[in-house]
């Protein structure tokens, strides 16, 4: 039973993902911001869409496979991609992106087994990690970022009630998909303020 109602849950998760993804896809395409009315419908289109078995030769829903491929998201990941679609909150600071950008560096080399130790297992009810993990959300917001606290308390709740099918902490931290996005978003951010200096350079220079 309670088997089956985690499965629901996933699945209705990744019905929601993979709605708001295609949502962003088509705001990119049509370079146009929609209204959060028309981006609620699409999300109960979407979702549904991704939710129900279409029948034919699918016998799973489409987020089945989607799932199946991907795994499930972190709850970090999952309300940073929801809130960016439908809320308007405030930007990841870089210093926070650069973090966890860091923090995957080391992680995944060292879970995969290319080290001494794997901090995977601290994610096993670790005191001293789930310690850190609340300094790391207090430091969020000191740096005026309250949403990456609100982000952290729901992941270490979600934890603790055992919401997703794994019981280790850092699978509701962090994921392949969010330290992916850190990392190319520094690129991203540093790439802008070379090619900002460099036009700033031509526009300035002596004639």
């Amino acid at each position: 039973m309670m088997n089956t109602y985690m499965q629901t849950i996933a699945l209705i998760e990744m019905s929601i993902t993979c709605a708001m993804v295609l949502i962003w896809c088509f705001q990119k395409v049509l370079q146009t911001q929609m209204s959060l009315t028309v981006r609620l419908v699409l999300l109960l289109l979407l979702g549904n869409l991704f939710f129900w078995p279409l029948g034919l030769s699918l016998e799973l829903p489409l987020a089945a496979y989607v799932r199946g491929v991907t795994g499930d998201l972190s709850i970090v990941s999952m309300l940073l991609l929801w809130s960016s679609i439908l809320l308007s909150v405030k930007d990841v600071p870089m210093g926070v992106k650069i973090w966890i950008a860091l923090l995957a560096i080391i992680f995944y080399p060292l879970a995969l087994g290319f080290g001494m130790f794997d901090p995977y297992v601290w994610g096993y009810g670790s005191f001293g990690f789930l310690i850190a993990v609340i300094i790391f959300g207090l430091l969020c917001g000191l740096a005026g970022w309250v949403w990456g606290v609100w982000l952290i308390s729901l992941a270490i709740m979600a934890w603790a009630a055992h919401w997703h099918e794994s019981t280790n902490l850092w699978d509701y931290l962090l994921d392949p998909f969010l330290a992916v996005w850190s990392v190319c978003a520094i690129i991203t951010f540093i790439y802008q303020r070379r090619r900002a200096k460099t036009q700033s350079g031509y526009l300035f220079r002596a004639g």
